[in-house]
């Protein structure tokens, strides 16, 4: 397993044939700026040779390598933080054993550690499964996306399941966005719309936004992404500050769950909800064969995305948990008072698209080069002919057209989420980064004190990964069939009309 034949790697990128990614090759230092978007220097800063991966461009082509380290954290940013924090609220409100109220001697703070730990911890792992990806990539720089890292390792049957589960992963979530754009219409709308009429106005508008061909285009939609999900949440937040949520009577004291005490289901449901929230390094390699120089630039936006995020993330979820009790919602911007909420859906919506945006984007790329490759059309990937063009279209006609199916058949954000990190998101976060962390580390598994507890923690990375989809997967199933026999629910079972918003 510490290595690899060759051949594996040529089958990969076919014009790279013979290349060793430790060695410099004069015919792979082509030119390549950023700023100017042509071929200039592809050197890295610090003498790593950056591997031509086909997406250079060249003449008459559009270079698709041309993310700077900014690019490339707007684009993390874009990728993550977005949909994943609007049920971060409700899992406080699940997780940790006993009820104080807001009259009883423990603060927000205290009552909210069970979930914090949880957010704070699944971040960190995250990060560091991230990283992993990063040293992977250093090593084998002509890789396109994860599924190329995976038949570096298992050939080409590994390549087949995890480029399955890569379109199960960015489909569910691409269909996750569509489910939460059709309950902030519901909500602005007060039910205007049958929520199948939502939802396919919801994808055809992704539909329009994957049309570019590039990441860059992701990252040019980070800072409306940011600004509007950070003012919906302050909108939100401030709303509870001054006024009870929507539910609550006249005369509530609000009831804080210091440590719950959970079902199984409900907890690990709760856990399945955090996961979604780091859910985004399926995307990461995807950006690294797009950036200008991923081995120098890609942990500076890494830093930055993990930092906003985790922050983010446990801010909002105890302010919005701490002043809405046990009438937080999922999403959590249903919380708030029923004007305020269908204001903050109007607002939130620009992050809501970037989500679709995002993964959308990935799972096109993917098919995309798969496409280019079977046809032996790699030299047109970034060329800007009728060809590539009809064939990237199409691939985005189909993938929406999934997409709008997926959400009508499961209508309700958080079963959605829950069986999009059950199926497929434990390993595209965690489980794949162990198991090339046991390839790169095959013959030194035990070599040193570091190693060993390096090897214990993939160990159980990979161990996670596979008990999320078993019991996850049922946790996850059995709650959305609860929900359709629910005789209160408006939510009736698959391509219904009725409404799924808040209120």
């Amino acid at each position: 397993m510490s290595s690899y034949p060759q051949d594996v790697h040529n089958d990969i990128y076919p014009s790279d044939q013979g290349h060793d990614s430790s060695k410099s090759n004069s015919k792979e230092k082509m030119p390549l700026d950023a700023e100017k978007g042509h071929i200039d220097d592809l050197q890295s800063a610090h003498n790593v040779p950056v591997v031509d991966n086909g997406f250079g461009g060249g003449e008459g082509a559009k270079n698709f390598r041309n993310m700077s380290k900014w690019d490339t954290t707007f684009a993390l940013l874009t990728n993550q933080v977005g949909l994943g924090v609007l049920s971060l609220p409700s899992v406080l409100k699940t997780m940790g054993i006993g009820k104080f109220t807001s009259e009883g001697k423990r603060g927000c703070l205290g009552s909210s550690v069970p979930g914090l730990i949880a957010i704070i911890g699944i971040g960190l792992l995250s990060w560091y499964t991230a990283f992993v990806l990063k040293q992977f990539y250093g090593r084998h720089s002509h890789v396109l996306n994860v599924v190329d890292m995976a038949k570096v390792v298992g050939g080409r049957p590994l390549s087949i399941a995890a480029g399955i589960g890569l379109l199960v992963q960015v489909i569910m979530t691409a269909a996750s966005a569509s489910v939460t754009l059709s309950i902030a219409f519901n909500t602005i709308s007060r039910h205007s719309l049958c929520t199948v009429g939502y939802i396919g106005i919801a994808c055809l508008c992704c539909w329009v936004l994957c049309a570019p061909r590039t990441s860059k285009f992701v990252s040019q939609s980070g800072i409306p992404c940011m600004v509007s999900v950070i003012a919906a949440s302050i909108l939100v937040m401030a709303s509870l500050g001054a006024k009870n949520p929507t539910a609550a009577p006249a005369d509530w004291h609000k009831e804080i769950v210091v440590v719950a005490n959970p079902d199984f289901r409900s907890g690990l449901n709760a856990c399945l909800k955090i996961c979604y929230a780091y859910s985004g390094n399926i995307n990461f390699v995807t950006y690294m064969a797009e950036m200008v120089d991923p081995v120098r630039d890609f942990g500076f936006a890494l830093a930055w995305l993990e930092c906003v995020s985790i922050g983010f993330y446990v801010v909002v979820a105890i302010a919005i948990y701490c002043l809405a009790g046990e009438y937080t919602v999922s999403p959590a911007l249903g919380s708030a008072p029923e004007l305020i909420a269908r204001i903050a859906y109007g607002i939130v919506l620009p992050a809501i698209f970037s989500t679709g945006l995002a993964f959308g984007h990935t799972g096109i790329k993917y098919v995309y080069v798969q496409v280019m490759k079977h046809f032996r059309l790699q030299s047109e990937m970034t060329a800007n002919n009728v060809r590539s063009w009809s064939i990237w279209m199409t691939i985005v006609t189909v993938f929406w057209v999934l997409c709008f199916v997926i959400s009508n058949a499961i209508p309700v954000f958080d079963s959605i989420l829950s069986i999009a990190s059950a199926t497929t998101i434990s390993w595209f976060t965690f489980g794949f980064s162990g198991i090339f962390w046991f390839h790169m580390n095959w013959n030194n598994l035990f070599s040193s004190p570091k190693n060993i507890a390096l090897f214990c923690l993939n160990s159980f990375l990979i161990g996670i990964s596979l008990f999320m989809n078993a019991a996850g997967l049922w946790s996850s199933i059995t709650e959305l069939l609860d929900l359709f026999a629910n005789a209160s629910s408006s939510i009736q079972g698959v391509f219904s009309c009725g409404s799924n918003s808040i209120f």
